[in-house]
């Protein structure tokens, strides 16, 4: 087969454009394009343009063109993302591994300048700001001082990655959130390139180093978050080996009603689909509904495409999207993208007759307001049972203790609110919520009402485009009388990066063990995530943020009682303060503007003073600094050979932990604030590092000394090994004596025993964290047996060498009589084929022998390549040196 005999002219205005036209293939009788979903013609596109022959085969090209509604096995193929997305708690790591390969091509005699990204790479440096300072207007200039006087050592390997790596950019701090920075600006939607054949147009496709990437689906650009060890290898020219999914199509009907958000849509939808079971699967929308959403809108509901399981949360392109890349300046795109999407065939048409696996109906007139917790974003809750599911989490006692914080008396109780958090890309793309709130806290001010001083409140914009037209709109002051001001532009509670409580509040909530809130704007309230002594965390639109800010306490019905009253002792209710919809638009259509966009974006490479500062020096190699504390040369490559040795049966194993369902990679590797008292705070202290500069993990997670310590060292985590006890405990056997996971761990290792981990369902939900799976590799965990997979965890254990298994049907470790205490032999892992079922045999020290079956989740051949070369990284430089 000849691809060149694809290639058709595509003239838009003056430009010329090369592109590969998949109507081609429906005439040349290899199959219907028509009859595809849009995300799967994208994938067409893909193989088509990459067909060698080699990498990419016929039967890869012919597999995808004839795309089928569901698969009994995986079918693989491997698909070439565009680009590369990165942010700095999942980028460092990644640029410590490439400058760790660069070391190891050099010790192999190679030319280590040859290790470079092949293709563009953006990295926008957004997780890393912490909200210290609050509720002032210097707020902001404080907290990215104190960023960079934490984070420096880190940013300068960030610039030094920026000097020394072809096709790598940088978005410097202070600048946004990676997610809202792509929608509004490093999206392309149809990208090109120049080649021998003049400029070539193709689909704009990323993979990125975060789980939420999908929120650039809003616009029709296909993007998921992968592990950072898979995204390395796609910096590296390596194909993204993925099996052919099935795609859920969602049939959006009907209007919102009045007063409803894309918050409380997206927090119903999450909940719906979680129960129909999308985990690995592509869901795309369509329907007529899809007219009733706005582009930020639709970011905002592709952006919990991780929360609600699937892959894509996918919207194709439609007059919106061209209309939206105008808005944000980008004219010469929206021009080629809307030529470019009629010629493909890959613009929306209502009457197309596409098929999906299955199809889900979806009335956007059925929502109403909404918020999800306590602990997951499935859990969904209407404002109007928020009472009464707060009581049913939780026994409230009903006792009140009376703090003095700053001058001023509150009381606290069960159910009070100490953090409220506008913030995450989830919303503050999203200028009708903003300006809704907005509108909402300038009435609040009218009335006279007051944020009680419990209420840690902050403002984090995901991009300096919001405070442009929230400054221009006359709202900020309105923000900022209710204690709002803007703390950061960045990801900040939603990461965990909450900053510190008021100490004599912290103290009180521990001593009295209160199950106190926060409510945000985000996507993420996993158990000890937004802050390790909040127990109950809600995600919510901005104005109910707000709201709850306002009545100081997340118990209580806001559709009947008063949030407050005014200095007339007067009752004010939420409908009071509520915006008016027309009100809001107008607003919307008033100050967002082409201009404000083109302002923000024009300079938002270049870094404020602080990044202008910062000293860095380019060269081959990196400069390991043995001091730090920071940064360290990690040691996957350690005993590197250029054949790796064939994998070896397990025998002899222990049970490392024993954990229930929806065990979270924030479980496994914390990304908050790091405790004095456990192993990773105890190393830190050994290196002279004070308690209040020790950061966060997720900004340590250049150095595996202090990540490996952490892995699993959640405070919240449940081993059932040590219940009712929480935290990162274990049992050592055969002695049974209880330690820290980690110096279990590393006496198992001096002992040379393999370690493996129990778990239930749902196992490393949430962030795409390679830390999760690098930290269980370090620790000497061989395989982990679950009940279920998230997608990309389970692709992260495989890029990581760890094997990944799942028990049978209606088989966990409670029904199989395993506590832990067994040893355990699995065999055959050396000539295992795909998806194959293997034989585990535990026995107890009283003899008695447990044997069960499990079925290995190496689904395809490119993972048991993984996985017999001990990871992805090893498999790539292998390649390279070969």
């Amino acid at each position: 087969m000849d691809n060149l005999r694809y290639i058709k002219k595509l003239q838009v205005g003056a430009e010329t454009y090369n592109y590969f036209d998949l109507s081609e293939l429906s005439r040349q009788g290899l199959g219907s394009i028509s009859r595809l979903p849009y995300s799967i013609r994208i994938l067409v596109e893909n193989l088509l343009r990459k067909y060698d022959g080699t990498i990419v085969k016929a039967e890869d090209l012919q597999a995808i063109v004839n795309w089928e509604k569901k698969y009994d096995t995986p079918v693989e193929i491997p698909y070439h993302p565009a680009r590369v997305l990165m942010q700095d708690f999942t980028g460092v790591p990644a640029v410590v591994d490439i400058a760790a390969m660069r070391d190891a091509v050099k010790d192999q005699g190679g030319d280590p300048a040859k290790i470079n990204p092949v293709v563009p790479v953006e990295l926008v440096a957004d997780h890393s700001v912490q909200v210290d300072y609050f509720g002032t207007s210097n707020s902001l200039t404080q907290n990215v001082a104190r960023e960079y006087e934490r984070n420096g050592e880190r940013y300068k390997l960030l610039k030094w990655a920026q000097m020394s790596f072809d096709n790598f950019k940088i978005v410097p701090p202070n600048s946004g959130i990676c997610h809202q920075v792509n929608l509004e600006y490093l999206g392309r939607v149809i990208f090109t390139r120049k080649d021998k054949e003049g400029i070539l147009a193709y689909p704009d496709t990323v993979v990125g180093l975060d789980s939420h990437t999908p929120m650039i689906n809003g616009i029709g650009v296909m993007g998921w978050g992968v592990g950072g060890i898979e995204a390395e290898a796609v910096m590296l020219g390596q194909p993204y080996y993925m099996p052919i999914p099935e795609v859920t199509g969602v049939r959006l009907t009907g209007k919102p009603e009045k007063g409803i958000t894309a918050t409380d849509i997206v927090l119903t939808l999450t909940q719906l689909l979680r129960q129909h079971d999308v985990v690995e699967k592509f869901v795309e929308y369509f329907g007529p509904g899809m007219s009733n959403l706005s582009i930020p809108d639709r970011a905002t509901i592709s952006n919990m495409t991780p929360e609600y399981g699937a892959t894509l949360g996918f919207f194709p392109i439609d007059e919106k999207t061209i209309d939206y890349l105008k808005m944000t300046g980008r004219q010469k795109q929206a021009a080629l993208t809307a030529a470019y999407a009629h010629a493909q065939s890959l613009f929306y048409e209502e009457n197309d007759e596409r098929e999906y696996s299955t199809v889900i109906e979806f009335d956007l007139s059925s929502v109403e307001p909404s918020l999800a917790g306590p602990a997951r974003p499935q859990d969904h809750i209407p404002l109007s049972g928020m009472q009464s599911a707060f009581a049913e989490t939780t026994t409230v006692r009903g006792k009140q203790f009376l703090i003095t914080l700053n001058g001023r008396k509150t009381t606290i109780q069960d159910g009070s609110v100490v953090i409220a958090a506008i913030t995450s890309c989830t919303n503050t793309s999203n200028p009708y919520v903003l300006l809704g709130a907005g509108l909402l806290a300038r009435e609040a001010v009218k009335r006279g009402l007051t944020i009680p001083p419990h209420v840690k409140t902050s403002f984090a914009p995901g991009s300096k485009v919001v405070s442009n037209y929230l400054e221009a709109a006359g709202l900020m002051p309105y923000f900022e009388a209710l204690g709002f001001h803007i703390a950061a532009f960045g990801c900040t509670t939603c990461i965990g990066n909450s900053g510190p409580l008021h100490p004599e509040l912290e103290e009180l909530i521990r001593k009295n063990d209160l199950n106190v809130a926060a409510v945000l704007s985000g996507n993420r309230n996993f158990e000890a995530r937004i802050h390790q002594r909040i127990k109950s965390n809600f995600l919510a639109s901005p104005l109910l943020v707000m709201a709850f800010a306002l009545a100081g306490r997340i118990d209580i019905d806001l559709t009947t009682a008063p949030l407050g009253t005014d200095p007339n002792n007067q009752p004010v209710y939420l409908d009071d303060l509520w915006p008016d919809q027309d009100e809001t638009e107008q607003f919307v259509q008033q100050f967002v503007t082409k201009e404000r966009f083109a302002k923000e974006y024009a300079s938002i490479f270049d870094g404020d003073d602080f990044w202008k500062k910062l000293d860095s020096v380019k060269s081959t190699t990196y400069s390991w600094d043995e001091e730090s504390t920071y940064i360290k040369k990690p040691p996957f490559f350690d005993g590197f050979t250029t054949s790796p040795p064939p994998p070896e049966d397990l025998e002899g194993a222990r049970a490392f932990l024993l954990l229930g369902d929806s065990v979270t990679t924030d479980h496994i590797s914390p990304a908050g604030a790091i405790p004095e008292h456990y192993p990773a705070g105890q190393y830190l202290l050994s290196n002279n590092i004070a308690v209040k500069d020790f950061n966060s993990y997720g900004s340590r997670r250049g150095n595996h000394e202090v990540m490996m310590r952490g892995t699993f060292g959640n405070i919240r985590i449940k081993n059932r090994m040590v219940q009712p006890k929480e935290g990162g405990f274990t049992l050592k056997y055969p002695e049974n004596k209880e330690l820290f996971n980690y110096d279990a761990a590393m006496q198992y290792l001096l002992e040379d025993i393999p370690l493996i981990v129990l778990a239930g369902k749902e196992y490393g939900t949430g962030s795409s964290r390679d830390w999760a799976a690098k930290g269980t590799m370090l620790l000497g965990i061989k395989t982990v047996i679950a009940g279920s997979y998230e997608r990309i965890h389970r692709n992260n254990l495989v890029g990581m060498g760890v094997l990944p298994l799942v028990f049978k049907d209606g088989e966990d470790p409670q029904s199989l009589g395993l506590d832990g205490t067994e040893t355990y032999s699995i065999h055959g892992l050396s000539g295992m084929g795909p998806g194959e079922e293997l034989q585990v045999i535990a026995n107890k020290d009283d003899g008695t022998t447990i044997r069960f079956q499990v079925i290995s989740r190496l689904d395809t051949a490119i993972d048991l390549a993984y996985y017999r070369h001990g990871g992805i990284l090893p498999y790539v430089l292998r390649q390279f040196l070969s």
